[in-house]
């Protein structure tokens, strides 16, 4: 029997909110001069009282409704003890037995829970010594746990990818991994039945193309240890992304060992008795989510691998969605545009004229400008921002020519300069007859319209 690898991940991600968790210092961790976003509650002053932020509880709510999941009518905040430098406190404000969020599902996976606590600070280590920057200490964080029922690297990947665009949709979190405004963590393990084998935690996953990696790894080094009849130790393993390869941290803690108890100095929350925090004004609060936007460019009839990649980014879709405006939804120019989006604009749309994007797929659509005259003239929109494709059109001289007596003394050069291609194509040799059209496009300098200069060279070999 083949060995069943079981994967659960733990997804950390800093909350876009004006001021950190519990206190008003700004939230900026990475925008400042270390030790410049701080004050006495987030450097655990004695005497200092933390207060809840409520952005960061909103920020919740509509993930856990993105889910699905069960909103908590009763809730509480609780020290989390471990001892590090980065900790201020000793202690860690999370949440335990009551979190915010109970259940729900996102790609297909299963989720145990949602909550709130505050990040650590930032400690750097150099031969000169360690250093610690509190900027960082009591920023908003989520943590994100799904039911440990994933079973390969590829799922994992996807549901993390889809909680990105999840949080950059509901603009809780930038969710950066190379910032670390997303964190994630595996927990790995095999065996040869429904049983749970020994679980491994692995961190420092800092893409999605690490996630992946990682879990491949780690499945594969469990196998080989147990095979080689060596026992799995549960324990802390980091990502070596240079080597590809995790390696040991430390012993993996417990629950016990984190000492729990409810947090004194915050008041416990009856969700249904605070106004923007009901159900119904949460719903009400929500955008389009990324699986409605998906089903909805489907609807216009662009296949699977365009919706994926025009739904795949906040940034890109809000563009579509103006394009789809300013086009009324016309299918055929929604599909011209579709590709020219993903093919040749890519993303880089920072100055790139809805209205005139709009403008140059109906001048495609209608046979003014030629496909290689389209790329030049979106190539000078995108580094622009002009606002006028026909301006630019006439500017680079890409205009397509459909007048036919403007063509006609062209097409008459070319079957001049081409007889013997002429001959073949009264034998019957149709497809030479693209051969002459390209000639007559490259004498007009692209800007011959093909089916016009098709239509002429027809006619006038007919007359020959």
């Amino acid at each position: 029997m083949s060995y069943r690898p079981t994967i659960g991940l733990e997804v950390h991600a800093e909350l876009n909110t004006r001021t950190k968790m519990f206190c008003d210092s700004a939230n900026d961790p990475d925008g400042s001069e270390p030790n410049t976003n701080i004050c006495p509650i987030c450097l655990a002053h004695p005497g200092t009282l933390p207060v809840i932020n409520q952005e960061a509880l909103r920020h919740i709510g509509r993930v856990g409704t993105a889910i699905s999941g069960t909103l908590a009518d009763y809730t509480e905040f609780d020290r989390k003890s471990y001892f590090y430098p980065d900790i201020p406190k000793g202690y860690q404000i999370s949440q335990y037995e009551r979190p915010l969020v109970s259940g729900g599902e996102l790609a297909g996976v299963a989720v145990t829970r949602v909550h709130l606590e505050e990040d650590t600070a930032r400690s750097a280590h150099s031969a000169k010594g360690s250093v610690v920057d509190f900027n960082r200490a009591g920023v908003p964080l989520m943590e994100l746990v799904t039911e440990p029922v994933i079973h390969d690297a590829e799922t994992a990947g996807r549901f993390a990818r889809e909680l990105q665009l999840l949080l950059r949709t509901l603009g809780a979190s930038h969710a950066n991994l190379e910032k670390g405004e997303m964190r994630v963590e595996a927990n790995i393990s095999v065996s040869k039945n429904d049983i749970f084998g020994t679980k491994v935690e692995v961190k420092n996953l800092n893409s999605f193309r690490s996630v992946e990696r990682a879990i491949e790894f780690e499945v594969a080094r469990q196998i080989e240890l147990i095979e080689a009849g060596g026992t799995v130790t549960q324990e802390t393993r980091g990502w070596d992304e240079n080597k590809q390869v995790t390696f040991p941290q430390r012993l993996k803690e417990g629950s016990a060992d984190y000492r729990y108890l409810p947090e004194p100095d915050l008041p416990k929350l009856v969700l249904s008795e605070i106004p923007w925090l009901t159900k119904e004004q949460v719903l009400m609060s929500m955008p389009e989510l990324p699986w409605e936007r998906r089903a909805r460019y489907a609807s216009l009839g662009l296949n699977d691998a365009t919706v994926t990649q025009l739904a795949g980014s906040v940034e890109d879709s809000a563009f579509f969605d103006v394009f789809l405006a300013e086009t009324k939804k016309d299918q055929a120019l929604v599909k011209i545009g579709a590709n020219y989006l993903i093919s040749d604009v890519a993303g880089e749309h920072a100055k790139l004229s809805p209205q005139a994007f709009a403008e140059l797929m109906r001048m495609i659509e209608q046979g003014e400008i030629s496909s290689r005259g389209a790329k030049e003239v979106l190539a000078m929109l995108v580094a622009t921002g002009a606002t006028s494709s026909v301006a630019i059109a006439q500017e680079l001289g890409v205009l397509q020519v459909s007048d036919p007596e403007a063509l006609r003394a062209i097409v008459r050069a070319v079957i001049a300069e081409h007889q013997a291609v002429v001959v073949e194509y009264l034998a019957g040799k149709e497809s030479v007859l693209q051969f002459l059209v390209g000639q007559g496009m490259k004498a007009s300098k692209g800007a011959g319209n093909p089916g016009t200069l098709a239509s002429l060279l027809k006619e006038e070999i007919g007359k020959s």
